[in-house]
């Protein structure tokens, strides 16, 4: 039975490095292309979402001794499984600074608008 195991654990590890791959290989491919890149984040998060309301939550222990044994790896291996989102302030530190000639552009259209 450990054999069994082993075996299934190694073809699960083969299939996580072939998504991983797979990820990566997309990434590169979207490079520069903030909008591509969302997209791609948005469906990983839908995926993950998928995963824990489904099967995952099908799957929870019924035991004690099951969930211990999921706690244990928990803790050992990581913690549990979080797609962070971005903060507002973080994705708007990123921005470059605007340009004087815009900001008074701005102003001048408002004023423009609003008389």
């Amino acid at each position: 039975m450990d054999n069994n195991q082993n075996l299934e654990s190694g073809e699960l590890s083969r299939k996580q490095q072939a998504i991983a791959t797979v990820v990566y290989d997309a990434v590169q491919a979207c490079q520069g292309d903030t909008e591509a890149l969302l997209a791609m984040l948005r469906q990983l998060e839908q995926l993950h979402r998928e995963i824990r309301d489904g099967v995952f939550q099908e799957s929870l222990p019924v035991n004690r001794r099951q969930l211990y044994s999921l706690l244990k790896d928990i803790e050992s291996e990581g913690g549990w499984p979080y797609i962070e989102r971005m903060r507002l302030q973080a994705f708007l530190a990123n921005l470059p600074p605007e340009a004087p000639e815009e900001k008074s552009h701005e102003i001048l259209e408002s004023d423009r608008s609003c008389g």
